[in-house]
C-alpha cells in the first residue's frame, strides 16, 4: 500500500525475484514517483550523485546505464533532476510488468482500513475509500514520509492563505507579491526545496527561514581518496563524536561521515533507547546537515539568495501566530536571547520536514491500524515499530506475520532508512525472502 519510491520498488523487486502476485495500491495518478519525484520542480536535484542512485543492490550502475541509453548527457558524478529519476522508476516498473504480464496489478485508490488475520492462517482485507476491497495473504505498508506536524503556535485554525501546513500542497508557494515576506518554518532540505520553488515561481520578495538552531545543510564537495575504517566505532555518543572529529581532521569531514554509512544501521540497532534519545535530542541536527548534503549547484543557488538578502536564516523558536486580514503576526524567541520578538509575514510555510509520530498522523489507514492495535509506534515515536524482518509489531508486542512496513516510517528500527541506498537494500531483501530467493547463495543458512 503506497506506490511511491518504496512501494513501487518493492513491487518491482517482487517481479524480479519471481515473487508472489501483487497489487500495488496508490492514490496518485501514477505509481513510481511519490512526492519526492512527482511533485518536484525542475530545479530540484537529487542529493546523491547518479552513480549512487541505482535501484538495485545487484546492479550498481543501473541508473547510469539508463541515463546513457537515453542520451541524457549526465555523467556518473552528476546530480540529476528528480523529475528524471521519477521517469527512471516508472520505466523500471513498466518494463518489469511488460516482461511478466498479469503478475502485478496497479490499483488507484486510497487504502483507509485493513483487517489483519493474525498468524499464518489468516487473511488480510484492505478497504479503499470508494468501498472497494482487496484481499491478500499479506500486506506491506509503504506510506512514505508523513506530512510535517504543526510547529508551536501554528495549526488548522489559521487561514490557509496565511499558513501552508504542507509545503507540497497546491498553492503553498503561489499567489504572492514581491512586496511580501514569507516565513519558512525550518532550515533543512525541505526549506531548500521550498525556497527554490518560490524563486522558480517568480517570487521576488523576502524569505525568512527559521529553526531552533538555524542550521543549513552542507554541500557536496570534492573528496580525496582515503582508506576507510574497517571496524565499527564505539557506540557511546560522546566517544562516537570524538572519533568522527578525529577522523575529520585526518581525512576530511565528508569522508569521515561517509565511511560510517556501512555501520550506521548496526550502530543504531546495537544502541539502547537512552543512547538513541540522546542522539535525537543533541546530535541529530548536526548529523543531518553533514549527512544529507546539497548538490553544488543547489548550494550555489541558496547562497545566491542569501547573498542578495532575499533569504535570511534565523535561529529561533516560534511561540504563537495570530492572523489578521492579510498578514500573520508570528511571535518567536531568538536562540540565546532573553527577549521575544514578532515578525509580520504574508504567509508561513511549514518546512519542518516529514514526521512519523503515529499519535499525530491524520492518515486514515495508520490511524485505523493504530486504534485497532495492529501496529504501534516505535519507542521513540518517530515511526512504525518493526522487527529486523520488516514485520510490524502489534500493540501486544507480537510481530505480524502478514503485515509489513518499509521505507522512512521504519526509521525507529534502522534510523538510516530515508535515502535510496538504504531503502533499495530493505525492499530487495524483503522481496527475496517473500520469493524464497534468499536461500540462493547461502543467505538463508
Amino acid at each position: 500500500m503506497g506506490g511511491g519510491f518504496s512501494g513501487a520498488l518493492q513491487a518491482i523487486n517482487l517481479l524480479r525475484h519471481d515473487g508472489p502476485r501483487a497489487t500495488l495500491i496508490e492514490r496518485r495518478p501514477r505509481a513510481g514517483e511519490g512526492l519526492a519525484y512527482g511533485d518536484a520542480a525542475a530545479s530540484h536535484l537529487l542529493n546523491v550523485r547518479a552513480l549512487g542512485m541505482n535501484a538495485f543492490p545487484d546492479d550498481p550502475e543501473g541508473f547510469v546505464h539508463w541515463l546513457e541509453e537515453r542520451g541524457l548527457g549526465f555523467r556518473p558524478d552528476a546530480f540529476v533532476p528528480r523529475l528524471i529519476y521519477g521517469d527512471y522508476l516508472r520505466d523500471l516498473l513498466a518494463r518489469e510488468m511488460a516482461a511478466q504480464p498479469g503478475r502485478l496489478t496497479l490499483l488507484r485508490g486510497e487504502a483507509i482500513s485493513l483487517e489483519n488475520g493474525r498468524g499464518r492462517g489468516g487473511e488480510v482485507a484492505i478497504t479503499l475509500g470508494d468501498g472497494r476491497q482487496v484481499r491478500a495473504d499479506l500486506a506491506i505498508l509503504a506510506v512514505g514520509n508523513l506530512p510535517p506536524h504543526h510547529p508551536r503556535g501554528f495549526g488548522d485554525h489559521l487561514p490557509s492563505d496565511l499558513y501552508a501546513p504542507d509545503p507540497w500542497e497546491e498553492g503553498a508557494t503561489s499567489g504572492l507579491k514581491d512586496s511580501d515576506t514569507v516565513l519558512l518554518l525550518g532550515t533543512g532540505l525541505t526549506m531548500v526545496d521550498t525556497a527554490l520553488r518560490l524563486a522558480e515561481n517568480g517570487f521576488g520578495g523576502r524569505m525568512v527561514a527559521l529553526s531552533r538552531r538555524g542550521l543549513l545543510p552542507h554541500r557536496h564537495g570534492a573528496q580525496e581518496a582515503f582508506a576507510p575504517i574497517e571496524e565499527r566505532p564505539e557506540l557511546a555518543p560522546s566517544r562516537l563524536v570524538r572519533s568522527v572529529r578525529e577522523r575529520a581532521a585526518a581525512v576530511g569531514w565528508r569522508n569521515a561521515v561517509d565511511e560510517l554509512r556501512r555501520f550506521t544501521q548496526d550502530i543504531w540497532r546495537a544502541s539502547d533507547q537512552r543512547a538513541r534519545r540522546r542522539f535525537l535530542r543533541h546530535l541529530r541536527p548536526w548529523w543531518d546537515i553533514h549527512r544529507h548534503r546539497l548538490a553544488p549547484i543547489v548550494a550555489e543557488r541558496i547562497a545566491g539568495l542569501m547573498d542578495s538578502g532575499r533569504l535570511v536564516l534565523m535561529a529561533a523558536s516560534t511561540l504563537d501566530a495570530e492572523a489578521s486580514d492579510a498578514a500573520l503576526a508570528v511571535r518567536y524567541k531568538p536562540r540565546g536571547e532573553p527577549d521575544e520578538r514578532t515578525i509580520s509575514v504574508r504567509r508561513a510555510i511549514n518546512c519542518t520536514g516529514p514526521q512519523g509520530n503515529l499519535a499525530a498522523t491524520t492518515d486514515p489507514l495508520l490511524r485505523q491500524l493504530t486504534a485497532a492495535g495492529a501496529i504501534r509506534p516505535d519507542p521513540l515515536a518517530i515511526g512504525i515499530d518493526v522487527d529486523a524482518q520488516s514485520r510490524t509489531i502489534a500493540a501486544d508486542g507480537v510481530a505480524n506475520e502478514r503485515l509489513y512496513a518499509i521505507g522512512p516510517m521504519t526509521r525507529g528500527a534502522s534510523w538510516e532508512i530515508v535515502a535510496v541506498p538504504d531503502i533499495r537494500q530493505q525492499v530487495w531483501a524483503l522481496a527475496r525472502r517473500m520469493s524464497n530467493a534468499h536461500w540462493v547463495g547461502g543467505e538463508g543458512l
